[in-house]
């Protein structure tokens, strides 16, 4: 019967408990001498007290006497019930299996229940690639919006990066032309670029006619801009060579004015090159020496983007694989 005047009790959220002993031990000892940061410790303290719920939702875990199958099953639990992702279980096992060293070091348990497990693998994100149409768009925009100069400057780099499959710190490096100290240089008469990359690999790159047209276009003008001693290909309003960071502004800015359906970087540039070179011939090998891969195995990524591209062809052509609409 409720009483006149009173109102019913709201359940009140007394948030999380206070963690056992042990934990503000360990959370005590990473904050204090480790001097973590706020952030870390953030992470720990939610990691243990993830721990602590496990060990009081009634399946009788003793935390100092923890079993490896149980171990094993609060990672399962993690996984089914909590429906964590991999990054996010892998955390949690970091934050644990610290915890079990500390209090093996402190002899408070006899062995570490978390030696040997491991997350399942997060799956290994495909790059981002712009579609032939959107790519072959941005290469040749040209914006009436800035000096000529610029302009060339922007589509000679855009070229170069989508052309010829460079990464940025490659397109960074390149001279006008060769000499001792150069990382990498331009040769126009046999169309290529030579690039220094990873592992301090050099590879030779062909530039194609239209990339090869935009680098003419640039050298036309690049004096009006470069100092006298500058030996770089690429350099800004200064005189000097444009860093990476610079490179990656311009073509953003130049991306935006083209209007692009995407955030574009020069990585992206470089992967639509990969992609679309596979998708026209197939030939897996010959991308892998372009790209200036040691492992065959890096440039497989590109023919899971290819099948993709065939699957979303063939859905969108074939007969039998349209949906049927019901009524």
């Amino acid at each position: 019967m409720k009483v006149a005047g009173a109102e019913a009790a709201e359940p009140v959220d007394e948030g999380p408990r206070p963690l056992l002993p042990l934990l503000q031990d360990y959370l005590n000892h990473v904050r204090v001498e480790r001097r973590l940061a706020p952030r870390s410790v953030a992470i720990y303290t939610q990691a243990l007290q993830r721990l602590q719920a496990f060990s009081q939702s009634g399946a009788g875990l003793n935390l100092t006497a923890l079993s490896m199958l149980q171990a094993r099953g609060l990672l399962m639990r993690m996984h089914g019930e909590q429906q964590l992702g991999p990054r996010s279980m892998a955390l949690q096992l970091s934050v644990w299996r610290g915890l079990y060293r500390y209090l093996g070091g402190r002899q408070q348990v006899s062995f570490n229940p978390f030696d040997g497990l491991r997350a399942p693998k997060a799956p290994r994100p495909l790059p981002k690639a712009l579609g032939v149409d959107d790519a072959v768009h941005l290469a040749e925009f040209k914006s009436t919006q800035i000096d000529p100069v610029a302009a060339a400057l922007d589509h000679c780099m855009v070229e170069l990066l989508y052309g010829c499959g460079l990464r940025v710190a490659e397109l960074e490096g390149l001279d006008v032309q060769a000499n001792p100290a150069a990382l990498g240089w331009v040769d126009t008469q046999a169309a290529e670029v030579h690039v220094l990359g990873k592992g301090s690999k050099r590879r030779s790159v062909p530039v194609g006619e239209a990339a090869l047209a935009a680098l003419q276009a640039w050298l036309t003008v690049r004096g009006q801009r470069a100092l006298p001693d500058e030996r770089a290909l690429l350099v800004g309003v200064r005189g000097r060579r444009l860093g990476s960071t610079q490179i990656r502004t311009h073509l953003r800015q130049h991306a935006l004015a083209a209007g692009s359906p995407s955030h574009v970087h020069p990585h992206m540039l470089r992967h639509s090159f990969a992609s679309h070179v596979l998708q026209s011939s197939g030939d897996l090998r010959a991308v892998q020496e372009l790209l200036g891969h040691a492992q065959i195995a890096t440039t497989q990524v590109y023919t899971q983007l290819d099948y993709q591209h065939l699957a979303k062809i063939y859905d969108a052509a074939h007969p039998r694989a349209k949906k049927k609409k019901h009524d």
